[in-house]
């Protein structure tokens, strides 16, 4: 078969749906060498995003995101004698024959349309067209398999769920040495310090953590800092302004986006990692921290609990008292945080990227009888 794989999106936006098809891609090309896989990139991407013996390139014209793409993309797609396609980023081509595979990971736009810009409703409101169009689904989880049955009305028997997993870079290395490492990249970590790790923007819940925070100096007497790595995104500015009405900018840190060398540092270094999002699809930050044996106290909703399991603490997104009692637990608590050390990697290590792909490969091969 000649698999085409979409990471146009790549080239605009290199986060969560492009290392996931990036991981997965490189996991297949190691694992199955009967097919080739046509890796469809962005026409200013010129250079190869992977590079393997059964992997080839294209780039086309169809824009991302756009009201044109449609148009453009089933069109452009007709012409790269596939046998599949795989659309990570959700919608396939719709105006064409060619057998279809996505992976939908959350329906966020549909749970809280509020947390989405006007752009990407519009985008993202074409996903039942696309569950329609689409010969298999791909669900990271559980939860989005649920959401998608009941919130969409796909049916259950066209649903695989695929977990994603954290990249093999994460893993456990020696405080020292990730102390040296950060500095080497121009950041100096505190002694101790909560961590945050994602895109500065609403679904991410950052004013339910700053406030939990503000609670955590206040009734606690809790001095550890409190470090936000992520790019800036939609709506930003409020979580500065909360950070400045709460009075704590001498004690938060923005450290925009961060590369992988940096977070797994942090992830190393942190007293603890807080995931306080309203919704998740799948939940990889929790998963990276866990892999690197860092303490994680996350929210309870998505597919959070079905990913961390009995390896982090839970509480409610929206309940700060109890996310400051939380985070004072593991930050005093010794014997819970080196418990929380010792679960972490072990329940990573129960997802893998090999796994992944062995289980889309059969995916496609449904997809296509």
């Amino acid at each position: 078969m000649r698999i085409g794989v979409d990471l146009r999106l790549a080239y605009h936006q290199m986060a969560g749906i492009s290392w996931y098809a990036i991981r997965l891609l490189t996991a297949l090309s190691k694992i199955d060498h009967d097919h080739t896989y046509v890796l469809i990139q962005h026409r200013r991407q010129r250079e190869p995003l992977i590079q393997a013996p059964n992997i080839t390139h294209t780039t086309l014209f169809a824009p991302v995101h756009h009201r044109l793409e449609q148009f453009l993309l089933s069109i452009e797609t007709r012409f790269l004698n596939l046998d599949l396609i795989h659309s990570p980023d959700f919608i396939p081509p719709l105006y064409n024959a060619i057998p279809a595979v996505i992976t939908v990971h959350d329906l966020a736009f549909l749970i809280y349309p509020n947390f989405v810009t006007k752009e990407s409703a519009r985008y993202y409101g074409q996903i039942n067209e696309a569950v329609l169009r689409a010969n298999r689904i791909i669900a990271v989880s559980q939860s989005t398999k649920r959401d998608l049955i009941e919130l969409i009305g796909a049916p259950e028997n066209k649903i695989d769920v695929i977990y994603e997993a954290a990249d093999p870079l994460f893993q456990p290395i020696p405080h020292e040495e990730a102390r040296r490492r950060l500095a080497a990249t121009g950041i100096e970590a505190p002694e101790s310090f909560i961590l945050f790790v994602g895109t500065i923007e609403p679904r991410k819940n950052l004013g339910t953590l700053l406030r939990a925070y503000r609670i955590l100096r206040d009734a606690y007497g809790v001095e550890a800092s409190l470090l936000l790595s992520g790019a800036m995104g939609w709506l930003s500015e409020d979580i500065r302004t909360l950070v400045r009405d709460l009075g704590i900018e001498e004690h938060v840190r923005f450290l925009g986006k961060t590369s992988m060398e940096q977070l797994l540092c942090l992830y190393n270094l942190t007293s603890v990692l807080a995931h306080p999002a309203y919704y998740e699809g799948f939940g990889l930050t929790p998963l990276e921290a866990l892999a690197c044996g860092a303490p994680v106290v996350c929210s309870n909703a998505g597919s959070l609990p079905e990913v961390v399991g009995d390896a982090a603490i839970l509480v409610p997104p929206d309940d700060e008292e109890a996310w400051a009692a939380a985070l004072h637990r593991v930050l005093d608590d010794e014997a819970l945080r080196q418990a929380l050390t010792e679960k972490g990697p072990a329940r990573a290590r129960q997802f893998s990227w090999e796994k992944a792909a062995r289980e889309t490969l059969e995916t496609y091969r449904k997809a296509v009888l």
